[in-house]
């Protein structure tokens, strides 16, 4: 892999970029800001100088003690040039005092040759031999010029010393940024490194090894979301193998039965009793063959989002009346309770044999997970202006880690011989109803478990509340 379009590259780049964009700002901006800010400092100084030089014309016996006694005191230059009344304008020095004394004449200054021309203040930078000096110069009663300067090397030596001591701790902060900046990148792609081998392992259907990682953050997180999809995965995996083996198990008891009973069939020595309970159990097997096929058939068109459900008023109490019709006979052999509980008229809006199925799938859930002698109570009613279609049976009810799981594919539940089907019809009902826009409720407790089918209910229903 190019380097280049490394994670760690790239946050590396990112940090560079960022530290340099900040030295850059300082180094442009800042800097020169710094230089303005004393520069001008000094500028104002000399002007507050020069300004009370020009107020003391007069206080002294000559201009040179004049120069001398404000040189001295504020450690400048002050030169006091008269204004000639020559054309063109000129400028003539009489009194030029350093700190230290007199100091040679400054001939065609321009901040004096300004503020002579204009009578009014001026400042500026100027250079000489090959010094640069901060300048202020004003007008003494228009017939002089007052011109006060100073040395700013040193102010420019200290903006130098930052300007250079700045680009050296730049190169030291971009070194730092870029190694610190990979070194911590390296970290975190090899974090992210780690979750791209987690995620080839589980699209190649390895999900053994658990995905960890403590850390708080978002990357964190989303290795936390990985491992609860890679248990999801394996949980879904082991389902679908244990699926494999139940609906194997499913089809070659049946077709086993099938082949045995026909190889009898063949014998002609069989009297007529005995061929026609033949074709009896043979037909029984060929309804579970039936069965077993259209769930998958269901589950396909699920997934593949092309199963069409109607929307049509539906009586509910009628779909109580067929199931218990239905189931009556089963039911009976089992040795259970089954009764209706019919009080009112309840319509819902959804598919009528979609809401048949999903009923089948509840009631006979009910009789094959409950003991001999439970009863098993299908009921209408209404609640939240939704038409319900209840199952309620008063066996021992189902333990609240299996009731989470009771409506996922595949899952067909402990208890021994009692954990038999295909573990697909509560899965299938329940997208069933979502699909018409309804939902399926589980309550459970020791005597008493109730599954309730719940639709939009249609305009005139009027029952009493589900309890």
């Amino acid at each position: 892999m190019n380097w280049f379009r490394t994670v760690g590259a790239r946050l590396s780049l990112a940090l560079l970029v960022v530290v340099a964009g900040v030295l850059a700002f300082v180094y442009l901006i800042v800097v020169p800001s710094l230089q303005d800010r004393l520069v001008g400092s000094r500028e104002d100084q000399m002007a507050t100088v020069a300004h009370r030089v020009a107020d003391s014309f007069g206080q002294t016996p000559t201009l040179d003690d004049l120069a001398l006694r404000f040189a001295s005191a504020t450690n400048t230059r002050v030169t006091i040039c008269e204004i000639s009344t020559r054309t063109p304008l000129d400028l003539v020095c009489i009194a030029d005092q350093g700190a230290g004394g007199a100091v040679g004449g400054i001939d065609n200054d321009p901040i004096a040759n300004r503020a002579a021309m204009t009578l009014d203040n001026a400042r500026g930078v100027v250079t000489r031999g090959g010094r640069q000096y901060a300048e202020a110069a004003m007008p003494a009663k228009t017939t002089h010029v007052v011109l006060v300067s100073s040395s700013i090397e040193d102010s420019l030596s200290s903006v130098t010393l930052v300007k250079r001591r700045l680009l050296i701790s730049a190169l030291i902060a971009l070194a730092a940024a870029l190694g610190l900046g990979y070194g911590g990148a390296r970290l975190f792609a090899r974090r992210i490194h780690r979750l791209e081998q987690a995620a080839e392992r589980i699209a190649s259907g390895k999900f053994d090894e658990p995905i960890e990682d403590s850390s708080p953050d978002e990357l964190g997180e989303l290795a936390r979301a990985f491992e609860r999809m890679r248990q999801r995965l394996a949980g879904l995996e082991h389902a679908r193998r244990e699926f494999i083996a139940n609906a194997s198990h499913e089809l070659r008891t049946p077709l086993f039965s099938l082949g045995g009973h026909l190889e009898l069939l063949v014998d002609e020595d069989l009297d007529e009793a005995t061929r026609r309970e033949f074709l009896g159990r043979m037909r029984e097997q060929v309804d579970r063959l039936t069965k077993l096929a259209g769930e998958l058939l269901d589950l396909s068109r699920l997934d593949a989002g092309r199963l069409r459900v109607d929307r049509d008023p539906v009586d509910f109490a009628r779909v109580a009346e067929l199931l218990v019709d239905e189931f009556e006979s089963v039911a009976q052999g089992s040795q259970h309770g089954l009764e209706p509980q019919i009080d009112c008229t309840v319509t819902g809006l959804g598919d009528e044999q979609r809401v048949l199925q999903i009923g089948r799938a509840l009631v006979e859930n009910a009789l094959r997970h409950t003991p001999t002698g439970t009863r098993v109570r299908v009921g209408v009613g209404h609640e939240n202006e939704r038409a319900v279609l209840s199952v309620e049976d008063d066996g021992p009810g189902i333990a609240p880690d299996e009731a989470v799981q009771v409506f996922e594919r595949f899952y067909r539940g402990d208890g021994g011989a009692r954990a038999s089907g295909s573990g697909l019809g509560l899965a299938i009902a329940r997208e069933l109803a979502e699909a018409m826009h309804g939902e399926i409720g589980l309550t459970s407790a020791p005597g008493r478990t109730t599954f309730t089918l719940s639709l939009p209910a249609a305009s005139g229903t009027s029952s009493p509340t589900i309890e």
